[in-house]
């Protein structure tokens, strides 16, 4: 069997869709050929796992020709996939795979694509609405689509020898304890800025952290994130809140960090899913928007969002300006929080 999986464009919705690989895996078996098709800045994501046999990058914008789409079409012609998977909901994804000549095609019928799909998905409705839904439940009907029993909702990704190695020089060079006692805060927001916690309540929270709990904070950051990282440590004024900003910056070194600490405090964002893929507890700060999207039930988590007029608007900047729904989320409630997931996570270790 010969498989093209066209995967999502986004950090936290491949995580997501990582049920769907591991369905396909135990469904088709060791010898189907399964190829991952993926944005160029997430190779390392799935670095450590076995779900695919290939690993194909595509970018429509890149400027190097072999990652463009004509190149991708040419090179699916010349492989005549049997089967392919398209998680992303775009006109653009169905199209490519039409064009790249996949006997069979299966995705959701949005945005006027049905025609280029051999196997046509309805997301469900009710009263002639779309149904709210979690991302992982909606991706995994695909893989029931082509014969895949029930699979787990549980997000699953792995960290390689590389990942562990660079992991134990940030330990090293910064000075973090050994002993597990490290907390881990997240403040990026791709998305937008309306999704930002602001930096004075990250470095307020990190210092509690560190005198009322005793753990040390690493606060974690991307290569367009090293400023604020930067920030939240000075807001802080705590000798044992670090940053990643001088540190290795990769997906695999930010799997093994978040593997190693004892919970991460995250706006929802990628970085929050990575966590919880690596089996973390993640309390996470809403505003734009709700967690019914991007909620997984199997994971340990908290998700905090105020009860506002205003709250889940899905803008990327405050429409209103005022920004309530995250700067009126007060430093007292996400630590009140923080705490009670690790007591409730270390009662569900000890039952």
């Amino acid at each position: 069997m010969n498989i093209a999986l066209f995967l999502p464009n986004w950090l936290g919705d491949l995580v997501m869709a990582t049920p769907v690989l591991r369905a396909l895996r135990k469904h088709f078996g060791p010898d189907a050929r399964i190829v991952g098709i993926m944005r160029p800045y997430l190779r390392d994501v799935l670095g450590g796992t076995n779900w695919l046999s290939e690993q194909w990058y595509f970018n429509p914008t890149d400027k190097r020709p072999e990652f463009r789409r004509r190149a991708l079409i040419q090179r699916m012609r010349a492989e005549r996939f049997d089967l392919s998977v398209l998680v992303p909901n775009s006109f653009s994804s169905a199209w490519t795979v039409w064009r790249g000549g996949a006997q069979r095609r299966v995705g959701y019928v949005r945005y006027g694509r049905g025609l280029l799909l051999t196997d046509r998905l309805h997301p469900p409705r009710r009263n002639g609405r779309r149904v709210e839904e979690p991302m992982v439940d909606y991706y995994l009907r695909l893989a029931e689509t082509v014969g895949c029993p029930a699979e787990s909702r549980r997000l699953e990704l792995h960290a390689t020898p590389a990942d562990e190695a660079s992991a134990d020089g940030v330990w090293n060079d910064l000075g973090l304890r050994k002993d597990g006692r490290v907390i881990t805060l997240n403040s990026s927001g791709a998305y937008g800025g309306a999704k930002l916690w602001p930096v004075e309540h990250f470095g307020l929270l990190a210092r509690r952290i560190v005198a009322e709990l005793k753990y040390d904070v690493l606060v974690m950051c991307g290569p367009k994130e090293r400023v604020i990282a930067r920030d939240i440590v000075r807001h802080s004024g705590s000798d044992r809140v670090f940053s990643m900003a001088d540190q290795p910056i990769s997906i695999g070194t930010s799997k093994a960090v978040m593997a190693r600490s004892r919970l991460m405090v995250s706006t929802d964002s990628g970085p929050r899913h990575v966590a919880a893929a690596m089996g973390r507890p993640v309390v996470t700060l809403f505003g734009p928007m709700l967690p019914v999207w991007s909620e997984n039930p199997t994971q340990r988590a908290a998700n905090l969002y105020l009860d506002l007029d205003c709250i889940g608007c899905h803008k990327r900047v405050c429409p209103l300006g005022h920004h309530r729904c995250m700067r009126d989320l007060t430093v007292d409630m996400v630590y009140h929080e923080t705490v009670r997931l690790m007591e409730a996570d270390d009662a569900a270790a000890a039952a």
